[in-house]
């Protein structure tokens, strides 16, 4: 985790925007619903492309979908089902921070995921 010892926001900002590729990781963590959190124990997860999340925050609150994508540069995902309307009418995808969604259910094709979440060793 980034340790930032600042309290201006302008250096939190900068700090969030100049932090190393695998510090990024930390700011893309999302809470665990209740039932993963009972099952896992853990309180967040990172977020990975192929899990279903659920809107808490905003106009889109209450809708859940599949993560389509996931942008450590600019540390936003793409929600399935989540858009903006622009001014000529489209629907274009809408990006949401990792912060205002709640995991309800994991996508744990990856190995190694799997095996961190299930107490082993790497």
């Amino acid at each position: 985790m980034v340790r930032i010892l600042s309290s201006q926001p302008r250096k939190q900002r900068k700090a969030r925007y100049q932090a190393v590729a695998h510090e990024r990781g930390s700011f893309l963590s999302a809470p665990l619903s209740k039932t993963l959190r009972g099952e896992y124990r853990r309180r967040s997860l990172r977020v990975v492309k192929g899990d279903t999340v659920k809107m808490t925050r905003g106009s889109s609150s209450g809708t859940e979908g599949l993560v389509d994508e996931v942008d450590t540069k600019h540390l936003k995902i793409w929600v399935h089902g989540v858009t903006g309307t622009k001014a000529d009418g489209t629907e274009v995808p809408r990006p949401v921070d990792p912060s205002k969604v709640e995991i309800v259910k994991l996508n744990l094709k990856d190995p190694r995921r799997n095996m961190k979440l299930s107490g082993g060793e790497e």
